[in-house]
């Protein structure tokens, strides 16, 4: 397949997928019920692949789009604090020791999509997402003690829930860039996928329902997950003072969870970036102009803290994302 070919399906792929992603139920949703396309499409770069662009001039601190995630989790600190579903804060006095709610469209949202499961017969069972009720099968207790850094593997068994529930295609990550697995992960991701197997059979769910969890499967999605995965951390300050969300991102000291996004997670990486993503109340996220951006260039984030020196941001981004920054910023060795 030539290489306009393989940017055609993809393109036609990622319009379905974002379609989908505009049109997704969802009780936290900011967005209008028709949201206009948001000035930005999506073409090649000179060297980094895909890119995303601005189709019109963009001003400083103009909202550029709202993206709802693919998959989410409350990471493990946060899992009595946020909603289970949206990630948005609870209220001291409604946090528990289960998983709770922020509103009853959360709650029936979550039912639909991955807490539980219709099976042929159209009655419901209920999977343990977390294994941290005291109803916990032993099946899924030991996939949560077999694993180390629990954020990947939930997305991947939440994204697996979506999967069995009709909620979302087995493919429906594919359109993004893996990570490079090494032979050690690899070897790991097979004793997971097993014990995930084994968590989903203790709950009812048959063979046919699971068909599509293969290894493969698994460390595909898990491959894409570890390197699309967004830290989310709530901004704090007014939603009109960009510069204080931007450095409340960074600063942050404890994320509320993690999720995977379609379009955010085409935007290539700079250390001098002219947009940022924030999150304001939930898990929806918010990309904004940094400065004023021409038609025709080309939209980046910063994947770390860029306030760091010249050496750290280089280590850190070739060990978490596998490249060497060439940006204007690091070709100066600022």
């Amino acid at each position: 397949m030539s290489r306009l070919a393989r940017y055609s399906s993809s393109a036609l792929q990622l319009r379905k997928l974002y379609i989908a992603t505009l049109s997704f139920p969802s009780s936290f949703s900011t967005t209008a019920p028709h949201p206009s396309p948001p000035p930005i499409h999506v073409g090649l770069t000179e060297c980094a692949g895909r890119g995303v662009f601005a189709s019109r001039r963009i001003s400083a601190g103009e909202l550029i789009h709202t993206a709802q995630p693919i998959v989410s989790h409350p990471s493990l600190s946060s899992l009595h604090t946020v909603c289970y579903f949206c990630l948005r804060k609870l209220p001291s006095l409604q946090a528990s020791q289960t998983v709770s709610f922020c509103s009853t469209q959360c709650e029936q949202q979550s039912k639909v999509t991955f807490l539980t499961i219709h099976s042929s017969i159209h009655t419901v069972q209920p999977v343990n997402i977390t294994g941290w009720n005291k109803n916990t099968s032993s099946a899924s207790i030991v996939w949560k003690e077999g694993m180390q850094g629990l954020k990947y593997p939930l997305l991947v068994k939440r994204m697996a829930c979506q999967v069995i529930s009709g909620a979302v295609s087995s493919d429906v990550l594919d359109i993004l860039q893996p990570e490079i697995s090494s032979s050690d992960r690899i070897s790991k991701m097979k004793k997971e996928v097993a014990l995930l197997k084994n968590t989903f059979v203790d709950s009812d769910i048959g063979s046919e329902q699971m068909a599509f969890l293969t290894e493969e499967w698994y460390a595909g999605v898990l491959a894409r997950i570890r390197i699309n995965a967004f830290r989310i951390e709530f901004a704090v300050g007014p939603y009109e003072d960009l510069l204080s969300l931007a450095a409340a991102s960074v600063e942050a000291e404890a994320a509320v969870g993690n999720a995977v996004y379609v379009l955010p997670s085409l935007y290539n990486h700079d250390c001098d970036p002219n947009v940022n993503i924030v999150w304001v109340e939930n898990v929806d996220a918010k990309v904004k102009a940094l400065r004023d951006i021409e038609e025709g260039e080309e939209l980046r984030i910063c994947y770390i803290d860029a306030s760091m020196d010249y050496k750290a941001r280089q280590r850190i981004l070739y060990e978490g994302f596998g490249f060497h920054c060439n940006c204007p910023r690091c070709v100066s060795k600022d």
